[in-house]
């Protein structure tokens, strides 16, 4: 089954094992700014890492780039449940604009890397601006595999979530939707080429374990994960089939 691991995860392995199937990379920018309000790699770190994990895992189908959320915790900072966001305190403009500038880089210190453009956001507007960005910057979004559309995983069940979505697919993106759930499936997934989600595991970790299993919870559990993938993809409207990759819940 497709997977998107976090690369801190394959830069933290003392050994790494050889992919037995399709996989993409996670940045873990989410994390990054969430508790640092910056990054804290380097992008020549950060290309590092991704070189060791296509030479010793395998060629992965694309990775993240180190890109900026726009979603109000991370540029103000805040609490929501147990986290704790210490904000960047920078405009949604300065996100989209050291995104676009980090892809770029990325991809002139690893032109040979699968790395994908990240569009970002608050509204439709500025997600139009951010794709405006890598047009002056030479960078043809359509003619990329894979597009990811950020800080839209908040609001993907909302109408705004959905609007956001289908104006970006009407230029024709291969869209891939970050940490997308039933609800947003149902509405947007016939509109996406990919999506991830770490919510199996969440719902996994307030369950009791699965019949005939001697673990606590099922929240690391391969089972679990494919069941609940079975059932988002039932979910998505039929006129289109996505890729639906399980996100690590380690």
């Amino acid at each position: 089954m497709p997977l998107f691991l976090k690369s801190e995860h394959f830069a933290k392995a003392v050994k790494l094992d050889e992919a037995r199937g399709p996989y993409a990379v996670d940045s873990g920018g989410f994390s990054e700014l969430q508790r640092h309000g910056r990054w804290t790699r380097t992008p020549h770190q950060y290309v590092q890492d991704l070189r060791r994990i296509w030479e010793c895992v395998g060629p992965y189908d694309w990775a993240a780039p180190q890109d900026w959320m726009c979603e109000d915790l991370i540029i103000h900072g805040g609490t929501a449940g147990s986290l704790t966001f210490v904000g960047t305190h920078l405009s949604v403009r300065e996100h989209q604009r050291r995104t676009v500038a980090n892809f770029l880089e990325l991809r002139s210190l690893a032109p040979e890397l699968r790395i994908a453009p990240v569009l970002q956001g608050r509204t439709i507007a500025d997600y139009e601006r951010c794709l405006g960005m890598y047009e002056r910057a030479g960078v043809d979004l359509r003619g990329e595999p894979t597009v990811g559309l950020g800080s839209v995983c908040r609001l993907q069940s909302t109408r705004e979530g959905a609007a956001i979505v289908t104006a970006m697919a009407a230029h024709g993106l291969q869209l891939h939707g970050f940490g997308f759930k039933i609800l947003g499936l149902e509405r947007v997934g016939h509109l996406l080429a990919s999506a991830d989600s770490a919510a199996w595991s969440s719902h996994a970790r307030y369950r009791p374990a699965l019949p005939g299993h001697t673990h606590k919870n099922c929240a690391n559990c391969l089972e679990y994960a494919l069941r609940w993938r079975i059932r988002v993809i039932n979910a998505i409207p039929t006129q289109h089939q996505m890729l639906l990759t399980n996100r690590s819940a380690a």
